[in-house]
């Protein structure tokens, strides 16, 4: 029988994320897939701004830039009748380049990384190589999960393979990363809830290499056309020379005439393939049972309007990797893996909403649509005012939802330090930097040292003076973080951390910069860059903080943490 501490059910890239992470961490994987190869089909087709930041803690953010659509390529939004038409509606959106000399040129707290354009079927081939590379990880292609069982100690999962007899493999933890239809999620009996089966569509893929340079609204990564009832979406892939299209097409075969009358001009172009999908807003009412744990699309299935749903599932391996590291070296306390249902099920259920919301605005400006929409009369032109308008309120709600994709925050999460009060509104479609307990600590440039205390060897600490990113100062356990030249004492804390065994830095940030945004000398960072706690002063009860932030006792239950923390 093999014997692995995590296997991870399902090679897409919420899988592979996790295993990329556990095997960073040193723990031993084993990722089945039960498909031969990594997916062919686009699907989702940008990384957003979280994710980003997240491979770029991961050391692969450029890799995933290199593969994708070209960092200088516009990323504009479109509403017109035809491809050949000039635009009703044009939301620019900036290319990777000039995103991120926006970031650059501000120190405001924005987050550090843009989004990222690549096709699925890029991406998950892209991490698939860069996990084979790790030591500890094993990857099986066409290994498919049959059945589970699990007891206090392990779970024993059965899976078969297309060229050989039924295995066992031996696991201390199962996640099920295995989308929709999870088996996983199914065999723990976990129910999907919210609303399902809402519209089916198909997706087309394309290859139309010339129609990239010839539109004459302009490049951008969406095309929405102005034609009801069907209003076909066209988007571009990173290649720039692939296209799909969603359009409520009766056959596969209309597809290709859908496509042709939307780009309003002779342009040679192939149909590679056509896939049903239907539309879901679901979350599941379970994250976790016992040892095993669901995660992305398993969890949750979003409508692809506002793209969270490969980020969220990105989001979900990130918070559970640690943790079950954390778990299986000795330091992590029972509240630690059971923070994962506690902390990203009300994310899934908040995106669920978000996703709503923006398929809401798609069609409050469809709605505006009349078929006298093409006609040169005044009646013509109002409709196409109208729509254009409603276009530039309602589109937003799917293009600029920074504070959903990156500004969540884990409301009463047991390893989360309480804090009184109600805290930044969760459903802030705008991005507000906020060092509230529970968040993402928002991206700083630094420009004065960086002293990095070390626990080994104290009295040798490294120093950095280049102008770099806060993030990448933070290493992949806790870190304290102490600003502005604060003179508090925090060794008490240091050292009740270190005593559970947890790994933990101390940087030392002069300046203002920092303190001026984080609004605290002292913050406490856990590994995936979320809040613990915040203030000015060590709470009397250090230990109490340590033991919260490690999983020993849930936050609710410390009556230490009831107290001011100064």
């Amino acid at each position: 029988m093999a014997e692995t501490q995590v296997l991870i059910v399902g090679a897409g890239p919420v899988g592979l994320t996790l295993a990329l992470d556990l095997g960073q961490r040193g723990v031993r994987c084993i990722l089945i897939e039960r498909n031969e190869t990594s997916i062919q089909l686009p699907k989702m087709e940008r990384c957003n701004a979280r994710t980003m930041e997240i491979y770029r803690r991961l050391g692969i953010a450029e890799k995933v830039r290199d593969a994708g659509l070209p960092r200088s390529a516009p990323m504009d939004v479109f509403l017109a009748t035809s491809m050949a038409g000039p635009p009703l509606a044009r939301l620019p959106c900036p290319s990777v380049d000039e995103a991120k000399a926006e970031i650059a040129a501000h120190n405001d707290g924005r987050p550090l990384e843009p989004y990222q354009l690549i096709s699925q079927y890029t991406l998950e081939p892209l991490l698939r190589s860069i996990v084979e590379t790790l030591p500890n990880v094993k990857v099986r292609f066409g290994c498919e999960l049959a059945s589970f069982t699990q007891d206090g100690d392990s779970v024993t999962a059965h899976v078969r393979t297309s060229n050989g007899p039924e295995e066992a493999i031996r696991t201390a933890y199962l996640v099920g990363c295995d989308g929709g239809s999870s088996t996983v999620r199914k065999q723990l009996g976990i129910q999907l809830q919210g609303d399902g089966n809402i519209r089916k569509l198909r997706q087309a893929l394309f290859h139309c290499p010339e129609l990239y340079e010839r539109i004459p609204m302009g490049k951008g990564r969406h095309y929405h056309i102005a034609e009801g009832p069907i209003f076909p979406f066209i988007i571009l892939q990173d290649s720039t020379r692939h296209w799909t299209l969603h359009a409520a097409a009766s056959s596969d075969g209309e597809m290709a005439e859908i496509f042709k009358k939307s780009l309003g001009m002779p342009v040679e172009f192939e149909m590679l393939s056509v896939n049903e999908w239907t539309q879901h807003l679901l979350c599941a009412e379970r994250y976790a049972e016992g040892r095993v744990f669901i995660a992305g699309d398993a969890a949750h299935l979003v409508i692809p309007t506002g793209g969270l749903g490969m980020n969220t599932g990105v989001g979900d391996a990130i918070d559970l990797s640690w943790k079950l590291a954390a778990a299986l070296a000795g330091w992590g306390g029972p509240q630690l893996l059971a923070s994962y249902e506690k902390e990203r099920r009300p994310i899934g259920l908040r995106n669920v909403k978000a996703s709503r919301a923006a398929m809401s605005g798609r069609l409050s400006w469809r709605a505006a649509y009349h078929p006298d929409i093409r006609k040169n009369t005044a009646e013509g032109a109002a409709i196409r005012a109208e729509m254009a308008s409603r276009f530039d309120v309602e589109q937003r709600k799917v293009t600029e939802i920074l504070g959903i994709e990156a500004g969540y925050r884990y409301s009463g999460s047991p390893i989360v330090w309480c804090e009184q009060g109600d805290g930044p509104d969760p459903d802030n479609p705008q991005y507000i930097p906020t060092t509230w307990p529970g968040a993402r600590l928002p991206h700083v440039w630094l420009d004065h040292p960086v002293i990095k205390n070390n626990p080994v060897a104290e009295q040798n600490p490294a120093t950095t003076y280049d102008r770099t990113a806060l993030h990448d100062h933070l290493g992949s356990g806790y870190t304290l973080l102490r600003l502005g030249g604060t003179r508090a004492e925090t060794r008490n804390l240091e050292q009740s951390l270190r005593a559970t065994g947890a790994p933990l830095e101390v940087l030392d940030i002069a300046g203002e910069s920092a303190r001026e945004i984080y609004g605290y000398d002292l913050l406490l960072m856990r590994p995936d860059l979320h809040i613990v706690w915040r203030g000015n002063q060590v709470p009397h009860d250090a230990e109490a903080l340590a033991v919260v932030a490690t999983g020993r006792i849930a936050a609710s239950d410390s009556a230490a943490n009831r107290k001011a923390s100064g």
